[in-house]
């Protein structure tokens, strides 16, 4: 008889998840399924509203990355409107992007990965948390702590608060920066790069001494997705879309605006995460990485030095073919903290991110508006239709997290097969599991959203507990 082995809530990420193993009756692992059960309305409950609005009400569908959908929202009422904003605008929202990025990555990688990292798969779980990490090393903690708070306060000194500002707008920016904030970001920077150095170094080591384990652990060729410049370096605020396929050869390059000739989901009955792929592939041929893993693997540099003398590196791994494996997602995303924090540095140093122009207005000149960036989790795409009063008509986002679903969902299958033993289960083997999702930092109350209608059961019980009705929608 086929046994289930459930894991939840699958633990070290954000939002809601379990994950199912079923076993043979040699307790061996016939299949594991990773489940998303919550459902976010953002799409639908946003029709009505002005499109001014969203940047505003979408950041709120997370606490974690605000800013990335802050910032996706503005660029397609930008659209909208039909203007380009000016580059002072462009570069102050860039450079909350990149506080988003530091403050984002530097959590996941010290805070919610580290423990596995640093403390080992197999420790107590007790211990094997944020609090086990101070009591093993505080001075790493510390500086922990601080790379956050410094990205924290990047945006914080550019847009007026940290968590949901009001500061992008269609058309720019709601304010210009001011001296002091801009020399109080820039006299952090060298201390915050030497602190991300640091986890480098921790996760080169662990690369070393786990090289096996990190080379086949959730490691599956898959494409890649992701955002890049001109010249085909690293980009996370603007730039094309480029599809990379598993070998490494690019398949497209398009406009943003185009996404939809592109990319397809498919739905299935055990998750309300769906499924992304590369249309012209089909499913599930076209299946698709995203995140810091992808970009890198998609570009062809970083602009940056620092970060650029460390993707060399990441290059070599695979000698310069498309890297596999899902640890490595923990590598690439402090590298991208390392070009985060150069890019910060070139954006205040640049003498017009002082212009106090950061604003063009305008009127509704377009019927839709599609904004994209490079939230730290992944290509983050908002597209909205509206009247010619600017009423919001329809929305669809797809979120960073979704378009890895595949990814999670194969990680979670291939490491259970790997390491659980049913007839000798111990905890070590199912931390492995929740380890391979927590590769991908997934924010999964940001990623759900709905194709027609959600199928829904309604029980109505009385005041004894007896159910008097039901209500059933498919």
């Amino acid at each position: 008889m086929e046994k289930k082995i459930t894991i939840s809530p699958v633990t070290r990420i954000e939002g809601h998840a379990r994950v199912t193993i079923h076993l043979n009756d040699d307790g061996k692992v016939e299949s594991a399924f990773f489940h998303v059960d919550q459902f976010r309305g953002f799409e639908k409950f946003s029709e009505g509203r002005h499109f001014s609005e969203m940047p505003v009400i979408t950041e709120r569908i997370c606490g974690i990355c605000p800013i990335s959908h802050h910032l996706a929202s503005a660029k397609a009422t930008d659209e909208i409107i039909g203007v380009e904003i000016p580059r002072t605008a462009k570069l102050l929202r860039e450079l909350i992007h990149m506080g988003q990025i530091i403050q984002s990555h530097s959590m996941h990688f010290f805070e919610l990965a580290g423990p596995d990292l640093i403390l080992g798969w197999d420790a107590d779980p007790k211990i094997r948390n944020v609090v086990g990490l101070i009591q093993e090393n505080p001075e790493l903690a510390l500086k922990a702590v601080k790379l956050r708070k410094f990205g924290q306060r990047i945006i914080e000194l550019v847009a007026g608060r940290r968590i949901h500002p009001t500061f992008a707008v269609p058309g720019g920016v709601n304010s210009s920066l001011s001296p002091s904030a801009r020399d109080e970001i820039l006299s952090g920077i060298d201390e915050m790069i030497g602190y991300i150095k640091e986890g480098i170094k921790i996760a080169e080591d662990f690369i070393e001494k786990n090289k096996e384990l990190c080379d086949e652990f959730a490691s599956f060729p898959t494409g890649y997705m992701g955002l890049v410049k001109e010249d085909g370096s690293l980009e996370l605020y603007d730039g094309k879309i480029r599809f990379m396929d598993k070998d490494g050869n690019i398949l497209k390059e398009f406009k943003p605006q185009y996404y939809l000739r592109y990319i397809g989901e498919r739905v299935e009955d055990w998750t309300y995460l769906k499924f992304p792929y590369y249309k012209p592939l089909g499913y599930p041929n076209g299946v698709y990485r995203v995140g810091p893993l992808a970009r890198l693997n998609i570009a062809d540099k970083i602009s940056t030095p620092l970060a650029n003398e460390e993707f060399k590196k990441f290059k070599s791994i695979n000698n310069g073919k498309p890297v596999e494996g899902s640890i490595y997602y923990h590598y690439a995303r402090l590298i991208e903290t390392v070009y985060a924090l150069e890019r910060a540095r070139e954006i205040l140093e640049d003498p017009e991110v002082m212009s106090q122009n950061v604003l063009k207005m305008g009127e509704v000149t377009n019927e839709e508006g599609v904004g994209v960036v490079e939230a730290p989790r992944g290509t983050l795409i908002h597209h909205y239709w509206v009247d010619e009063r600017g009423t919001i008509e329809k929305v669809n986002l797809i979120v960073s997290t979704g378009h890895n679903n595949w990814a999670m969902s194969k990680a979670v299958e291939m490491v259970a097969k790997a390491f659980v033993d049913g007839k000798n289960l111990k905890e070590g083997m199912l931390n492995r599991v929740e380890g391979a999702i927590r590769c991908y930092d997934p924010c999964l109350s940001c990623s759900t959203h709905a194709i027609g209608k959600m199928p829904i059961v309604v029980e109505l019980y009385d005041k004894d507990g007896n159910i008097i009705d039901v209500i059933k929608r498919d």
